[in-house]
């Protein structure tokens, strides 16, 4: 039965859109120590997400508009979830 519901979240989990994955990636990247050095990489990831980016803003506020754009991405899959 644990194996069975680890298994269906292991599932849903990689479910999650190419675009949020990226973004998670990123994020642990960055979590990890890895510092962005290509700000264009950065606004492209943000873009994919849906966030509207400018070419001066600043790195750093790129980084979090993605981390808050990938927090309320993956909550709302995860309320999704929830309704299974």
């Amino acid at each position: 039965m644990l194996l069975r519901w680890l298994a269906d979240r292991l599932a849903r989990r990689e479910a999650l859109s190419p675009e949020l994955k990226q973004g998670r990636e990123l994020l642990a990247a960055i979590d990890a120590g890895g510092i962005p050095l290509n700000p264009a990489i950065i606004n492209r990831i943000a873009r994919n997400l849906g966030l509207e980016v400018s070419t001066s803003a600043a790195v750093e506020e790129t980084i979090g508009r993605i981390r808050a754009a990938v927090e309320r991405g993956t909550n709302a899959f995860s309320a999704e979830d929830g309704l299974r």
